[in-house]
């Protein structure tokens, strides 16, 4: 596939615009500035953004195809939260693929700061919308806690979608997430030492699901490997397009722990001195 295009010659890290300078230990391998039609012809030779986009990019066509399958949509009392979890699953793929495949594009930086906003609003959305199924589970036999926990999320998700995509740093951008997970840790304390419910196996896959975005975004910020052999890892292997496997596998078990809580909330009953 990389044979069907002839790319123009690559720039070293030096000779990129400033804007694209953020990994000094990728030393090679960049796209010259390039037209939007340049841009979508990278997809098809090697330089050093093509595994950025790949592994984000497969991954949302297949969750695009596949997911709707295993989505209990019928069964579920309210159809609304199989909407936002199939959207929160696509969101971070799509901005991020978009992200990739045109920063180099011949707008500048202004264009480029509006792509990694639109890469950022991904993330913000699967953290957004990932949260609302968790919250009306575990909150189901609490309606009016249920609501209010709904509203609020909602609201100070607008804050921290607000705080990622006007943050100039990866520490910062990180940072603006801090609060959502701390959200939902309140929420795992709530199932497990309080009157939460939802499915006794989907705990452990939430936790895991959250473990692997955080230590990928550490993985980003710290920029391992490429660190240790600046130029080694240019291509493939490198932090970014490691967080961007983790973020792919902490979505699928965002998928399995939020199919496990669909399945088990269909044959649930609420205690009714709870129901309240």
């Amino acid at each position: 596939m990389m044979g069907l295009y002839k790319g123009p010659r690559l720039l070293e890290f030096a000779k990129t615009p400033q804007h694209l300078q953020f990994n000094k230990y990728v030393l090679t391998g960049y796209r010259p500035v390039s037209t939007a039609q340049e841009c979508i012809r990278s997809l098809f030779y090697m330089h050093n953004e093509l595994g950025n986009i790949y592994t984000h990019g497969v991954p949302f066509f297949l969750f695009l195809v596949l997911l709707p399958f295993s989505i209990p949509w019928m069964e579920v009392d309210s159809s609304w939260i199989c909407a936002v979890h199939y959207l929160a699953c696509l969101s971070p793929t799509v901005g991020s693929v978009v992200y990739h495949v045109f920063m180099n594009h011949v707008g500048g930086e202004h264009v480029y700061d509006t792509l990694l906003s639109m890469d950022m609003f991904g993330v913000c959305l699967v953290n957004t919308l990932g949260a609302l199924p968790i919250i009306h589970i575990t909150l189901f036999c609490y309606p009016l806690l249920r609501q209010a926990a709904l509203l609020a999320y909602t609201l100070l998700s607008a804050y921290g979608i607000y705080c990622a995509t006007t943050a100039r740093t990866n520490i910062l951008r990180l940072q603006a997430f801090i609060w959502q997970a701390m959200f939902r840790f309140l929420l795992f304390l709530f199932r497990v030492f309080g009157s939460g419910v939802g499915s006794p196996h989907s705990l452990r896959l939430f936790v895991i699901m959250d473990t692997l975005a955080v230590v990928g975004g550490l993985v980003n910020i710290i920029q391992i490997p490429e660190r240790f052999v600046p130029g080694l890892f240019d291509n493939w292997g490198n932090s970014h397009q490691i967080m961007h496997v983790m973020v792919v596998c902490s979505i699928i078990y965002l998928h399995w722990g939020t199919l496990e809580d669909f399945e088990w909330i269909k044959t649930f009953q609420c205690p009714t001195e709870q129901s309240v």
